[in-house]
């Protein structure tokens, strides 16, 4: 791919992010918002064909748009996982990952689709997402925070149960306070 189609691509999936984290933003206050390629595309900065030609299909794009997300999201965790006490930085980086979510829920169908597709798997996502956790778990239990060989998929199973199940955002991050909390190393 030349260098300016790159480009191209990038700033597309980049206003792409942008865009979902609006939706998000908006799902949040009630309002309503639907995603729009036309609005990605001026977001960008290149033609609606432009868009297309990179991504011929909405699935394709967010599909992109959740590999990137997700990879940025997981890398993060080993320096994150430095930066102080554990706890602490797991809830930071769970809150990280509640926003992945929310702006994912704007895929709505789409999401669905690419996961029929066989793009996206949650096996994968689960395994990348496990990974990342382990950074925080072993970081806690060198330092007494959390106790020592804490399972990372038990982590995982409680963020994504707190995530789906909770009512709006303000409910999701008091579970996975409680989370945090119940994680901790008996005093």
């Amino acid at each position: 791919m030349r260098a300016d189609a790159a480009r191209k691509r990038e700033q597309i999936v980049a206003a792409a992010i942008d865009e979902l984290a609006d939706l998000a933003q908006a799902a949040r206050t009630g309002e309503s918002f639907k995603l729009s390629l036309d609005q990605i595309a001026a977001r960008a900065g290149v033609g609606i064909a432009t868009l297309y030609r990179h991504f011929p299909t909405r699935e394709a794009l967010l599909a992109a748009v959740y590999h990137q997300e997700l990879a940025r999201l997981c890398d993060a965790a080993p320096e994150l996982a430095k930066t102080g006490p554990a706890d602490k930085a797991l809830l930071d980086w769970m809150t990280s990952y509640l926003d992945f979510i929310e702006s994912k829920r704007a895929m709505g169908d789409s999401l669905r689709a690419i996961v029929a597709s066989g793009a996206v798997t949650q096996a994968e996502t689960r395994q990348r997402v496990a990974t990342a956790v382990s950074f925080f778990l072993e970081a806690g239990a060198s330092t007494g925070v959390f106790p020592p060989g804490t399972p990372p998929d038990d982590v995982v199973a409680a963020m994504v149960g707190a995530a789906v199940t909770a009512q709006n955002h303000a409910q999701a991050m008091r579970l996975l306070t409680l989370l945090i909390h119940g994680l901790r190393q008996p005093i």
